[in-house]
């Protein structure tokens, strides 16, 4: 009988609360057992848990997700994601302090991969023309004027599948590595694939951070590339962490792929053994001749939810801003940064796409009150053994984390 009043004409309403007899009561979690506490069974359920997203929401690091929690948390109501995304964010980061990051094509197109959403795919005629790799000169002058600009991360991507046959272009890379990481300056590339003996020469370089995302799910990978396999990139990841060099790891939505795909692809992440130090969250680009070209822009709530989801389940990793940014409002970046995000990257072009302006982004970290995030050279120091999983391992675990 909680909750009964009393009221009059002459009196607001008065809260009448009565007696329990609380022997005689269940105990409330035992008829809400999702509520009771974090669970982390991963056995399968009929349907996603309809919960108060704040039991998973104390901002530990855990790696034992279920795809259920995690789809949880992604069907939240928006304003749930926002406020939980915020908190854990403040939890484990400044929550003003964004990272800019530069990103420069040392080697542009030709790529004999067929990534559906890549301009750089020597499969589709697109804008965008090969080009040998950059001089040393053109690579260390950009690394300077992005420092001069704010940046405290230099990233350099090359077109390749892999770095086989390109022993010259790979020690001249190893060269650029070294001189940046000179600048002060965290040093990250994206190269394509990986083998143990390159990725530990990376390191030795002095590289801080490799980029290889996931893209999409395992599930819905061979719809956008067919030219390597889902294990093959789990296994350069792999490479990477136990040669000591930090994970940026992330995906792109707006590929056509479905709920659930964004929620495989994070489960995947946030089950590593130890979590990407960076997930970057990328809405796609379209670009004429790609296959992708006429595909459906994703909204500001799509990225809201991917960001504030990736901040709760991963609360440590950096989440980065990046490709399809050019789209989103100051208000709607806003947003971005207070779900979780804490870097962007900046410049006017991200590889071969179209970035945010310089002068539109200062005037934006103005006028929100954002500061300039410092580099980070304590992270990627202590090589973690991450096996990928086989496609035996993962029809296993799939099953155990269906929805």
């Amino acid at each position: 009988d909680c909750g009964q009043y009393e009221q009059s004409s002459e009196h607001p309403p008065v809260l009448m609360i009565n007696s329990i007899d609380f022997k005689n009561q269940k105990n409330f979690n035992d008829e809400n057992p999702t509520l009771a506490s974090v669970s982390h069974d991963t056995g399968p359920v009929t349907k996603p848990l309809d919960v108060d997203i704040s039991i998973y929401a104390d901002g530990h690091v855990r790696n034992d997700w279920a795809k259920h929690e995690i789809k949880s948390i992604y069907d939240s109501p928006i304003m749930n994601l926002l406020y939980y995304g915020a908190k854990i964010h403040r939890k484990h980061h400044d929550p003003l302090a964004v990272q800019q990051c530069t990103l420069l094509s040392i080697k542009t197109g030709g790529c004999s991969e067929d990534c559906s959403y890549c301009p750089q795919s020597s499969k589709y005629k697109t804008p965008v023309k090969a080009t040998k790799l950059l001089e040393t000169d053109d690579v260390l002058t950009a690394a300077r004027n992005a420092k001069k600009a704010g940046s405290t991360r230099f990233c350099m991507g090359a077109a390749w599948r892999d770095l086989n046959g390109r022993k010259s272009n790979f020690n001249k890379i190893l060269g650029y590595v070294e001189e940046i990481r000179a600048m002060d300056m965290e040093v990250c590339c994206t190269l394509g694939m990986l083998n143990e003996a390159q990725a530990k020469a990376l390191k030795e370089a002095g590289l801080t951070a490799y980029n290889h995302n996931l893209d999409t799910s395992r599930e819905y990978y061979s719809k956008i590339i067919t030219t390597r396999s889902y294990d093959e990139r789990l296994e350069t990841i792999s490479n990477v962490q136990n040669a000591g060099i930090s994970v940026c790891s992330g995906g792109i939505i707006g590929l056509g792929e479905t709920p659930e795909d964004r929620v495989n692809m994070l489960h995947t992440l946030a089950t590593f053994t130890t979590h990407p130090e960076s997930v970057p969250i990328n809405a796609l680009v379209q670009v004429e001749g790609t296959p992708l070209e006429k595909q459906e822009p994703v909204s500001i709530w799509e990225m809201i939810r991917m960001i504030a989801t990736t901040r709760i389940i991963m609360p440590k990793s950096m989440v980065r801003l990046s490709a399809g940014r050019i789209r989103f409002s100051q208000p709607e970046q806003a947003l971005c940064f207070l779900a979780g995000a804490n870097s962007i990257f900046t410049g006017d072009k991200l590889l071969t796409t179209d970035n945010n302006d310089f002068n539109a982004d200062q005037e934006m970290f103005k006028i929100l009150g954002l500061t300039p995030k410092a580099a980070n050279f304590n992270q990627g120091s202590s090589p973690m053994i991450n096996k990928p999983l086989s496609l035996n391992d993962h029809d296993n675990k799939q099953q155990q984390n269906e929805f």
